[in-house]
This record gives structure tokens, C-alpha cells and sequence, in this order.
């Protein structure tokens, strides 16, 4: 059974998706390939613990998460086990999907969990980024950084200054965990 989509049918019962486009799969491809290459720039700025860069099958997106190393809050809410788990430390997640439900265009996206008060309304760079508030997450729309004339600056720009409004607001240890700009490749 499909996860993370509305109106899921069973793979076995699936007669509307069954159709392959090898254009738009590959091009789907080469937008992981880049965000992946941007992504691991992103995760060498970082002296802390993170997780490599990962795809989850259930949305399509790829993701890089930053610890801060301190356990969050266990939330009583949550009855699912994984999600349990998912949220069991500080975190500050940053990745590339291609887009679904609210955001219905691919799109660079960043949040920090547990989401610290005042983190909706922190100035994100650049211009066309956004805070979704049904997601709880920053957006980057994929147009914005394909039209630029630097997308890799663009994404990277994104993603630090998702990282510094939600380690400031976290009250993150930043001199701890940050590696200093002269360093970054």
C-alpha cells in the first residue's frame, strides 16, 4: 500500500498509475542527482551529527537531517511508532521533492523539529522562499532556483539560512556543532 500520498490505492489493485513516461523519469532523475550533489555540500558546513543523504519512497523526496544531539520532547500525540521514533532528537531537516498536496510543485524544502516558537515568521533567504504553514516547513519552488543565475548558491543560501533561524531559535550550541564559513568547500 502507497504511504504518504491521498487516496492511496493498493499496488495490486492500481490500474491509473500504470503508465511510464522515461522522459520525465529521467529528468526526475537528474534533479535528485544535482539536489543530492547540493545536499552533501550542505552536510560538509556541519561538525555535529547528521544522516546521509536518504530517499524515502513513500513522497520521493531526498533528505539530509542535522542533530543537535539533545533529545525532543517525546510527543504524546503521536501514536504511530515510526514517527515516534523520527522525532526522538532535536533535528533540522533539509531536501529536494517533487511535490504533492500543498505544495503541488517540486520544491526544495527545510523545517526543524520540534519547531521552535517564532520559526514561521524568520526571514529566509532568498527572494521566492517561503514558509508553508500547513506543512510547518520552508519551500523553495524548484522554478525559483532553475531560474536563477547560481542555482547552487540559491539552494545552499536556502537551506543555511533555514538552518540558522531554526539553530538560533532552538537555542542550538552552534559554536559546537558548526563548521566556520572559511572551511566550507
Amino acid at each position: 500500500m502507497p504511504v504518504e500520498i491521498d487516496n492511496p490505492i493498493p499496488f495490486l489493485e492500481d490500474r491509473q498509475h500504470a503508465s511510464y513516461e522515461a522522459t520525465h523519469a529521467h529528468r526526475f532523475f537528474r534533479m535528485l542527482v544535482h539536489a543530492d550533489r547540493i545536499m552533501k555540500r550542505f552536510q560538509g558546513r556541519f561538525l555535529g551529527k547528521t544522516s546521509p543523504v536518504h530517499f524515502f519512497w513513500g513522497a520521493c523526496d531526498l533528505a539530509l537531517t542535522r542533530f543537535s544531539g539533545r533529545r525532543a520532547a517525546e510527543h504524546k500525540d503521536t501514536e504511530w511508532w515510526v514517527l515516534r521514533e523520527a522525532n526522538s532528537h532535536e533535528e533540522i531537516s533539509v531536501g529536494f521533492w517533487p511535490g504533492s498536496g500543498a505544495v503541488p510543485e517540486a520544491a526544495f524544502y527545510a523545517y526543524t523539529r520540534p519547531e521552535p516558537p517564532g520559526l514561521g515568521s524568520a526571514a529566509i533567504r532568498p527572494t521566492g522562499a517561503y514558509y508553508s504553514q500547513d506543512l510547518g516547513d520552508f519551500i523553495l519552488p524548484y522554478e525559483v532556483v532553475r531560474s536563477a543565475s547560481s542555482p547552487d548558491n540559491v539552494v545552499l543560501d536556502f537551506y543555511q539560512s533555514a538552518y540558522e533561524a531554526g539553530a538560533e531559535l532552538g537555542e542550538w550550541d552552534r559554536a559546537g556543532l558548526d563548521r566556520p564559513p572559511a572551511e566550507w568547500s
